[in-house]
Order: C-alpha cells, then sequence, then structure tokens
C-alpha cells in the first residue's frame, strides 16, 4: 500500500481493481470522548494499512481536527485501491488531538463480502461503495450534416485533467437519421465523470456518426457535476457551439440544443465481482484480451471494418435472449471500425444487455462459417476470437460447427478468462485429439484455446500480459492458413488491395 497520499512507493507495483473512498463519521468514534469535556474534545482519525505479508502498519493519511465536538462528521476522505483478490486490513486510531492521540484503534478488513469491525460493546459495519450517476439527455435541432439524411447523432463525454486536458468517459448511442435524437439513459460512476470535484468541468462533444469512423463534428457544450445534479431545469439546456462557424459566421447562433432530461446519483454497495465489471481506472479481461489479439491481427485486414458479436444475453426492449447479438446494436450493419470500435461496442452493450445463460457457441462459429464458406477461393480467411469464462452449454453443437468450419478458410481462437475449469475448452483445442463429431473427425486443427490467467504479470504490468497472450494465441495462425491453402492447391498470388486475412471478432 501506499506510504503516504500522493507519495510514491516503489514496493507496490500492482495494479487496482478500483478506488474506494472511505468516511469516517460520527457513530464511530462517539465513545471515545463521551467523558471528556467538551473543550477538550478535538477528534481526529488517522488511517494506517498493513503492507502486505508482513505485519508492519504504514500511516495513510489522517482526517481534520473538528474543534469541540463530540459527534465529529469528518469531512476529509480516504481514497484507497482496492484489490479484490486480497485481504487488506486497515487501523483507525482514533483520538483527541488536545490529549494523547491514539487513545484506542478499531481494525476492518476490505473483503468480499460486507464485513464489519468492533470497537468495545458495539459492531460497526464496514461498506465498500460508489456513487453512481444516471441521466439522460435529448436534443433539438441538431445541425443537419449527413447529404441524403438528417443527422446520426452521439455524444462523447470527456472529463478535465489537472493539467488542462480532457479524459474520454462515456459514449452515448448513435441515434439514425434525426435532428432532435432521445439518448437512452446511462450510469457512469461519479469519481469517473468527475474525478471527486463536483465543480470541475465536463465537456460534451456532439458528433454526427458516420461509417468510416470519420464522424463529423457538431459542437460541443460545458457543464459540471454540480450543475448536472440539480436535475431536469431551465438551466441544464446547453447550446451546442460550433467555434468555427461562430467565427466565420455573424448571425450564427447554435447548432443546436441538449437538454438533460433526467439526473440521480445512487449509492451501489457492491464489488467488482463481476468478469465484466467496467472499471474507470483499468480495463478488464474480456477487453485486455481483445485489445491484445485484436490491435496485432487488424493490420491484416485493409478497411479494419469488424463485425462483433455477443452470447448469452437477454436484449432490449423485450429481454429476448440471443447467442449471437451485434455488440453495436446493428443487425444490419455490425461492424465496428477497428478494435478501439470492437471495445467502445463491447462497453456500451454492457450497459444495454442483461447478462443471461444458456452459453452457446455454435451460433457464432456457425454464423462465421456462413461468411467463410461464401469465400473459398483463397482470397480471404477468417479468424474467429471468442472470449469466454468457460461455461459452454452446447458442447455437441459446438463440436460439429467446429467440425464444419475445418474444412473452410478459418480459424477459431479461444481465450478463457476468469478462475473456471476449462477442461470443455480444451476438449475443442486439437493439439492432442482431433475434434470430432458424429462419426466424422475435423478435416484440420482450427481452434487455439489459452486460459489468460496463464499470461497474467504478476507485477501487475497489463502491456506485459497482453503482449505474451497475443504471441501465443496468434502463434498458429499462419500454419492454419497454409494447411487450408495446400489442402485446396491454393497457390501464392502476387499481391492485392484487399487483404487476404478477414477477421470476425
Amino acid at each position: 500500500m501506499m506510504a503516504s497520499i500522493g507519495e510514491f512507493d516503489p514496493l507496490n507495483t500492482r495494479v487496482p481493481a478500483t478506488k474506494i473512498e472511505v468516511t469516517v463519521s460520527s457513530f464511530s468514534i462517539f465513545y471515545l470522548f463521551h467523558t471528556s469535556p467538551l473543550s477538550l474534545c478535538l477528534p481526529v482519525v488517522v488511517l494506517y494499512v498493513q503492507a502486505v505479508g508482513t505485519k508492519e502498519w504504514r500511516e495513510f493519511g489522517r482526517t481534520e481536527v473538528i474543534d469541540n465536538t463530540r459527534n465529529p462528521d469528518f469531512v476529509r476522505k480516504f481514497v484507497l485501491d482496492f484489490f479484490f483478490e486480497e485481504k487488506q486490513n486497515l487501523r483507525f486510531d482514533l483520538g483527541s488531538f488536545a490529549s494523547s492521540l491514539c487513545k484506542d484503534f478499531f481494525q476492518c478488513q476490505l473483503l468480499q463480502s460486507p464485513p464489519t469491525f468492533e470497537v468495545p460493546n458495539e459492531k460497526i459495519p464496514c461498506l465498500i461503495w460508489q456513487d453512481i450517476a444516471t441521466m439522460q439527455l435529448c436534443a433539438n435541432k441538431l445541425d443537419k450534416k449527413d447529404f441524403f439524411g438528417k443527422s446520426d447523432p452521439f455524444l462523447v463525454f470527456y472529463r478535465s485533467n489537472e493539467d488542462g486536458t480532457f479524459t474520454i468517459c462515456h459514449k452515448t448511442e448513435v441515434i439514425k437519421n434525426t435532428l432532435n435524437p432521445v439518448w437512452q439513459s446511462f450510469t457512469i460512476p461519479v469519481r469517473a465523470l468527475c474525478n471527486g470535484d463536483y465543480d470541475r468541468t465536463v465537456k460534451v462533444d456532439v458528433y454526427d456518426w458516420d461509417r468510416d469512423g470519420s464522424h463529423d463534428f457538431i459542437g460541443e457544450f460545458t457543464t459540471s457535476y454540480r450543475e448536472l445534479s440539480r436535475g431536469q431545469n431551465q438551466f441544464n439546456v446547453y447550446e451546442v457551439l460550433n467555434p468555427k462557424k461562430k467565427g466565420k459566421k455573424k448571425k450564427y447562433i447554435n447548432s443546436g440544443t441538449v437538454t438533460l432530461l433526467s439526473f440521480k446519483v445512487e449509492s451501489e454497495y457492491t464489488f467488482p465481482t463481476s468478469l465484466h465489471y467496467m472499471s474507470p481506472y483499468q480495463m478488464n479481461a474480456y477487453a485486455m484480451a481483445l485489445k491484445a489479439v485484436g490491435e496485432i491481427i487488424q493490420d491484416y485486414d485493409s478497411d479494419k471494418l469488424f463485425p462483433a458479436y455477443g452470447f448469452g444475453a437477454k436484449l432490449p426492449p423485450d429481454g429476448k435472449i440471443s447467442h449471437a447479438f451485434p455488440l453495436n446494436g446493428d443487425g444490419e450493419h455490425p461492424n465496428c471500425v477497428g478494435i478501439e470500435g470492437v471495445l467502445e461496442a463491447y462497453f456500451q452493450s454492457l450497459r444495454t444487455v442483461q447478462l443471461y445463460g444458456p452459453t452457446n457457441f455454435a451460433p457464432v462459429i456457425n454464423k462465421v462459417a456462413n461468411c467463410a464458406s461464401e469465400i473459398t477461393d483463397g482470397s480471404q480467411y477468417f479468424v474467429l476470437l471468442m472470449i469466454t469464462d468457460g461455461v459452454i452449454s452446447d458442447m455437441v453443437q459446438t463440436k460439429e460447427a467446429v467440425v464444419n468450419a475445418a474444412s473452410l478458410p478459418m480459424s477459431v481462437i479461444i481465450v478463457g478468462v476468469g478462475p473456471a475449469e476449462f477442461d470443455a475448452m480444451e476438449e475443442l483445442d486439437g493439439d492432442e485429439v482431433r475434434v470430432s463429431s458424429r462419426g466424422r473427425l475435423a478435416e484440420r486443427d482450427i481452434v487455439q484455446f489459452v486460459p489468460f490467467r496463464d499470461y497474467i504479470d504478476r507485477s501487475g504490468n497489463q502491456v506485459l500480459s497482453m503482449a505474451r497472450l497475443a504471441k501465443d494465441v496468434l502463434a498458429e495462425i499462419p500454419d492454419q492458413l497454409l494447411s487450408f491453402m495446400k489442402s485446396r492447391g491454393i497457390e501464392p498470388r502476387p499481391s492485392m488491395s484487399s487483404s487476404p486475412l478477414h477477421r470476425h471478432i
């Protein structure tokens, strides 16, 4: 843990799962001062953390001193890194600044379930929480950007940093062909929006979506968490301004308006137990696997447009279960622009779908196989990347899908995330025993499986973990491609404008 707030600790190289904020409130320390004269009650709390694997306690920080009260409410918070997989011991020393500082102390742990800590004659719950903001916005009379239609607007939210730069923290979905969009409500951690500073500038850009990724800038406006928290009122109607138009046109008023329809904040007493948990501070395992493999393999595709699908979820608005739904929500155009586009679609889908079993692999494999069956002349090769927690519900159908796909120009990469046993995944990887179905052996070994946990760097270095993963999962692709070409008697040909390698994710 850290020696003190803001101080670098070279012994601490772990990557935190998320941040938590610990508040010490009056009920926790009232008993210390109930016998002291009021004039001597100058309460203060000092937080110590225990170094991992040792008995050493280090001071992390302390609250402010509050004058003359037996029932203090401290303003200063303790913001700590939370590691889900570790037991983290905390010690709170309580005392009066005017007398001996540490008259007593209590201890607690940051654990997977809400624990308690003990003080004389009472137990006090120790809760992990974060504030979650939910908001919905709409726009009116936005600029028309499309030649044959109106606009396809979406919003991009940016949090301002101490150095004056901006960091993206949220994107809304795209609303097609309208100048008066109403976006779906979305949730975002308050800390991700303003980093605890309620008056910090939040910048919002308004764009017109284009299929090729060159989105047209409509305009921008600024607000703050404090302004947004007032909810729907006359002050939360924002003019969308385009600086270039404002500088060129004397009669320019605005490029439309954006209105806050609703805003609420709730305290979320949960732990990041899901493998899909979206921390504002680091990528989850799914995103790391996508980025590690995708950033290398995407360079073999000329247009970098990748269809991306999810499997095992209930979809809005009626809760229909799907085992092959487009992550971007567009059934006719499931392509995402680059791996960043795939990640964006993945994060957005987590806000709109409900994860739900059973988890069937066969539908996605068959979907890609159908595409591969249309192009067997060697001009394209398909690579399907599947990321899963290892819970497979349709092994018989999946084996049949793999056997059928083995005669097509495609490979399947499966990355297992989480602590599950991956016996079923190992069975699909035909390195030892070729996959078979109904007495038919797969023509080629096209499945490569790796458990992501084997590649996690112990020091918490995500870049190193991703590099190791990409190296191993892509190692077999060249041989698998060559085996298909040789089996069909396809000879190398001069380079063409289109790449021979295509990919579905």
